[in-house]
């Protein structure tokens, strides 16, 4: 090994990590706007298609995922603790798998006509990993924590209200859908376009956390 390939090895590679993150970030945005698309559509063919791109930016997300990876094992410096680049890049993978799962769960169980909650949380999920990628655009300045923490709080606001969402909308469903499959259609969608809503929240956790480590 030359020395100049030494140096390089313990070079931090800030120019490698924030261009993945930024990359997930804008991943993230693209499938939620694609999700919003596919919920209020009530055409199954439109949906199909849709389904297909985001499954192939769910392997894009993979891809990015594997790339940080990748970097963490080929770099002996990194911007921050390396088990905080590994959670990061983990629960953004998870939202980019959720997004993926309610659009898929539309289209298996062909819910023709998406209700008003699935509406409304599919809003509130672009709004989500609009915030997300705003934080990890501002991450490779920690100078700037107020705008990271800013946008972490706006995160966990759009959590909560996704949450009172999906439990009203439960609590209907089973208060006024008297057929049982349906019942179970609904729920299970909304069940994970929730869940989306809550790897949103991981991913301002481990923000947060590393924040505090860096501050």
């Amino acid at each position: 090994m030359s020395l100049n390939s030494i140096f390089q090895y313990f070079v931090p590679k800030d120019k490698k990590f924030f261009p993945l993150f930024e990359q997930a970030g804008a991943n993230l945005i693209e499938m939620a706007k694609l999700l919003k698309e596919s919920v209020n559509s009530t055409n199954l063919e439109i949906r199909k298609e849709i389904s297909k791109k985001l499954e192939d930016l769910e392997h894009t997300g993979d891809n990015i995922t594997h790339q940080i990876h990748l970097e963490l094992g080929r770099n002996f410096i990194t911007p921050f603790d390396r088990e905080d680049i590994h959670a990061l890049a983990s629960s953004l993978d998870d939202v980019a798998d959720f997004i993926h799962g309610a659009s898929n769960r539309m289209e298996l169980y062909k819910v023709e006509k998406p209700s008003q909650a699935m509406i409304e949380i599919s809003d509130l999920i672009l709004e989500a990993t609009e915030h997300v990628a705003t934080a990890l655009y501002e991450l490779k300045d920690l100078k700037n924590i107020r705008n990271i923490t800013d946008s972490c709080v706006r995160i966990n606001s759009v959590e909560n209200k996704a949450d009172y969402i999906f439990d009203k909308a439960v609590a209907d469903l089973f208060e006024y859908e008297k057929d049982a499959i349906t019942l179970i259609k609904y729920k299970e969608v909304l069940s994970a376009m929730e869940d989306a809503t809550d790897k949103c929240e991981d991913v301002a956790n481990v923000l947060e956390s590393i924040l505090v480590k860096n501050a």
